[in-house]
C-alpha cells in the first residue's frame, strides 16, 4: 500500500495543473518545475496537502475497518461461555429432568446458534475463502454442527449426559474458539500496525518534502531575496557597484539578472550624470565668473573713453583664460567707409601696426603668447558686433580645432560681443553729442558776440568814420568832442558788454547747468552789492538747452547788474519755477523802484534783456513791488514744452486721416 503513495509527493502538483500529455511523457513538467519557484512551491504545498488528505482518508479507512473487531472478540469470547452453561444446564436436566431444565438447554442452544451467527461476529471475518479466520469460523461451525449440537439434542431427548465424551467435544470446540479469537485480536493488531506504519510513511514523506521545499526556499527564495534586499540598499545609497550573480531559471533569477542588468545601466547612467552635473558645475561656475568679468569690467569698458586697448583688452584675455578659448581679435568698422579696422587682439606675440601708444602693453601681456595669423590652426567664431541694424564690427573668437564651443559658452561670447558693441556704439553717440555740443556752444558764443560785442564794435567803427570825415573837413572841436564821448561810451558799453560775457561763460563752464551758474552769480552779485541775493531754483532737469540756459543766465545777470548800478536795493532775489509748462524767470529788490510802471527806462541793458525774452518766444514785464523795489519778470515756454503741447494736436489730425 506504501508504493503508489510516493508518487503523488512529486506528481500531484504537475496533475493538478496540467495533467499527463497523451503519450505520459513528464518533460514538461519537471522543465516548470525547474523554472519555477512559485510551481515548486505549489507542488510542495499540494504535496503536503495530498499526503494530509492521503493518510486522513486511510486513516478513515483501517479505523471503519477495524469497526466491529471489538464486538466481534466479545462475541466470539461469549461463545466459549456459552458453550459452559450449555453443558451446566445438561448436568442440571440430568439430575433434574424438568421441562425448565430442558427449556434452559434449548434457550443456551438458541443463543450460541445465534451469536455464532450474528453479524457482529460475521461483519468482522473477512469474505475471502482463504483467509485463516475464515476458514476457522468455519471449523467451528462445522465442529457446532456436527459435534456439540448432535450430543446435546441426544442428552436432552434421552435425558442421559455423557460427560466424558461431551468434554472432549467441548474442549475441542472452545479451542477452536479461542483460536478465533486469537485470530481477531491479531487481525485487529495488524491493522492497528497497519495504521501506524501508514502514518509513519506519511510523516516521514511530509518531513522529505517539507525539508526539500524549506532547503529550496532558503537557498533559491530567502538567499536571493537578501541578496536583492542588499543591492536595493545599496543602489538607495547610490551604490551601484554589488552584483547578485543569481543562477538558474526561476523568477528571482530572472530578477536578479534584471537587477544586475539595472544596477549597471544605472551605474553608468549615474557616472554619465555625475559626470554631466560636474561638467555643468564647472561651466556654471567659469560662466559665473565670466559674468563677473563682464560686471567688472563694465565699468572701465563704459568709462574708458576711445581706448580700447586699456579697457576692453584685459576683459577679452580673462575671458579667454576662463573659457580656454583665444586668440580673440576685434576689429571696427570705419563709419565713413567700408574696411574693417583691426583695433586690438589678445595674446598677440609682438606689437600690432595699428598700435597707437607704443608705452601700452594691453595686446602684449600674456602668460602664452599665441601667433594669430590667418591661417591660424583651429576653428573660428565670428561675432557680429551690433547694436540693432547697425553694424559696428567683428569679433574673431579662436578656439581648438575639433572641439565644439558649447551653448553657454556662445551665449556668453554674444553677451561680450553685445557689451563690446555698447560701449562702441554709446563711445560714438558720446563722441557725437560732445561735437554737437561745441557746436552749439561755438553757436552760442557767436550769436552772443554778434548781439552784443560785434554791434557795439559795428557801432564805434561807425563813429571813427564820422570822426575822420569830420577831421577831413575840420569840423569844429566841440562836435568832434561829441564823438569822442560817443566812442567813450561805446568802448566802455563794448568793455562791460565782453566782460560779462567772459564771466557768463566762465560760469558755464565751471557748473554743470544753470543752477549751479545761477548759484555763482547770486554769490558774485552779492558780494559785489554787499547784500543778500536769494536763488530760489525749481526746474527739472534737462528741461532747458544749452541756448535757453545762456538766455536766462544773461537775463539774470542783467537784472542783477541794473539793480547794483541803479537801485540801491539792501535785499534781492533770482526765482526760477516751472509750472504749466512755462518757465518764470523772476528778479526781485527793495530798492527805490522805477518812477512808473508804465514808461519803464530804456536804456541799452534793458533792451538786451527784452531782445533775448523775444528771441525766448516770452515776454518781460518790469513793475515795482507792493513791497518797494523792482520786480522783473520773464515768462516763455521752452522747447521741449512746446513739443509736448503740440502732442495732443498731432493725433487728432492722425485721427482724421485714419477716417
Amino acid at each position: 500500500m506504501t508504493q503508489p503513495l510516493a508518487p503523488l509527493a512529486y506528481s500531484g502538483y504537475p496533475l493538478r495543473y496540467s495533467g499527463l500529455n497523451r503519450t505520459g511523457d513528464l518533460t514538461p513538467y519537471m522543465k516548470l518545475l525547474q523554472r519555477s519557484l512559485v510551481a515548486r512551491i505549489v507542488a510542495s504545498l499540494l504535496a503536503i496537502s495530498a499526503m494530509a488528505l492521503i493518510s486522513i482518508v486511510v486513516t478513515m479507512a483501517v479505523a471503519g475497518g477495524s469497526r466491529g473487531d471489538a464486538a466481534a472478540i466479545n462475541v466470539a469470547g461469549s461463545l466459549r461461555m456459552n458453550t459452559y452453561q450449555i453443558v451446566a444446564a445438561l448436568q442440571r436436566y440430568e439430575r433434574v429432568p424438568s421441562l425448565e431444565h430442558r427449556a434452559e438447554v434449548h434457550v443456551l442452544k438458541q443463543r450460541f446458534e445465534q451469536r455464532l451467527a450474528s453479524d457482529e461476529l460475521t461483519g468482522a471475518i473477512p469474505v475471502s475463502e482463504a483467509h485463516e479466520l475464515r476458514r476457522q469460523y468455519r471449523e467451528i461451525l462445522s465442529r457446532w454442527h456436527n459435534e456439540l449440537a448432535p450430543q446435546v439434542s441426544e442428552a436432552v431427548v434421552s435425558q442421559y449426559v455423557r460427560t466424558e465424551q461431551l468434554n472432549r467435544t467441548l474442549d475441542g470446540l472452545v479451542g477452536e474458539i479461542d483460536a478465533m479469537v486469537n485470530q481477531l485480536e491479531q487481525n485487529t493488531e495488524a491493522k492497528i500496525r497497519l495504521l501506524s506504519a501508514l502514518q509513519i510513511l506519511f510523516l516521514g514523506l511530509t518531513a522529505v518534502v517539507v525539508a526539500i521545499a524549506l532547503y529550496d526556499i532558503r537557498h533559491n527564495l530567502v538567499a536571493p531575496l537578501r541578496q536583492l534586499m542588499v543591492l536595493a540598499r545599496e543602489a538607495a545609497r547610490r551604490n551601484f557597484s554589488l552584483r547578485t550573480k543569481l543562477q538558474g531559471s526561476d523568477e528571482l533569477a530572472m530578477l536578479g539578472r534584471t537587477f544586475d542588468t539595472m544596477s549597471q545601466e544605472l551605474g553608468e547612467s549615474y557616472a554619465d550624470l555625475e559626470e554631466r552635473v560636474k561638467r555643468k558645475t564647472q561651466e556654471l561656475e567659469c560662466s559665473n565668473q565670466v559674468m563677473q568679468v563682464l560686471h567688472d569690467e563694465s565699468r572701465s569698458l563704459y568709462g574708458g573713453g576711445n581706448d580700447l586697448c586699456t579697457s576692453a583688452a584685459p576683459m577679452l584675455r580673462r575671458v579667454a583664460e576662463l573659457l580656454g578659448i583665444g586668440p580673440i581679435r576685434l576689429s571696427l568698422n570705419d563709419p565713413h567707409d567700408d574696411r574693417s579696422i583691426p583695433i586690438l587682439a589678445t595674446h598677440a606675440a609682438r606689437r600690432p601696426d595699428y598700435c597707437r601708444d607704443h608705452d601700452c602693453h594691453a595686446c602684449l601681456i600674456a602668460p602664452r603668447p599665441i601667433r594669430l595669423t590667418d591661417t591660424e590652426e583651429g576653428d573660428c567664431v565670428l561675432l557680429p558686433v551690433s547694436v540693432g541694424d547697425e553694424m559696428l564690427g567683428t569679433l574673431e573668437v579662436w578656439h581648438p580645432k575639433g572641439e565644439r564651443l558649447s551653448d553657454s559658452v556662445r551665449r556668453l561670447l554674444n553677451a561680450m560681443a553685445d557689451q563690446l558693441a555698447t560701449a562702441v556704439y554709446l563711445q560714438r553717440r558720446i563722441e557725437e553729442e560732445q561735437q554737437i555740443s561745441l557746436m552749439n556752444e561755438r553757436t552760442i558764443i557767436a550769436r552772443e558776440l554778434h548781439d552784443s560785442l560785434a554791434q557795439s564794435l559795428s557801432y564805434l567803427k561807425m563813429q571813427v568814420a564820422r570822426l575822420e570825415r569830420m577831421q577831413q573837413k575840420n569840423a569844429p572841436r566841440e562836435m568832434q568832442a561829441a564823438v569822442f564821448d560817443e566812442l567813450r561810451t561805446g568802448l566802455n558799453s563794448a568793455y562791460r558788454q565782453l566782460r560779462e560775457l567772459l564771466t557768463t561763460f566762465r560760469l558755464k563752464l565751471e557748473g554743470p547747468g544753470l543752477q549751479s551758474a545761477l548759484q555763482q552769480t547770486t554769490a558774485e552779485f552779492s558780494e559785489r552789492m554787499g547784500a543778500p541775493v536769494e536763488l530760489h531754483y525749481d526746474l527739472p532737469p534737462h528741461l532747458l538747452n544749452p541756448n535757453e540756459e545762456i538766455h536766462v543766465l544773461q537775463i539774470a545777470r542783467e537784472a542783477l547788474s541794473n539793480i547794483h548800478k541803479h537801485a540801491q536795493a539792501h535785499w534781492a532775489a533770482v526765482t526760477v519755477k516751472f509750472h504749466e509748462a512755462r518757465i518764470f524767470l523772476r528778479i526781485e529788490d527793495d530798492g527805490v523802484g522805477l518812477e512808473s510802471d508804465d514808461s519803464p527806462p530804456m536804456h541799452y541793458g534793458l533792451v538786451i534783456m527784452r531782445d533775448r525774452a523775444h528771441t525766448l518766444s516770452g515776454e518781460l514785464k518790469l513793475s515795482n513791488r507792493t513791497e518797494g523795489g523792482t520786480c522783473v519778470e520773464v515768462i516763455f515756454t521752452p522747447q521741449t514744452a512746446r513739443l509736448i503741447t503740440r502732442q495732443p494736436a498731432i493725433e487728432p489730425t492722425l485721427h482724421d486721416q485714419g477716417n
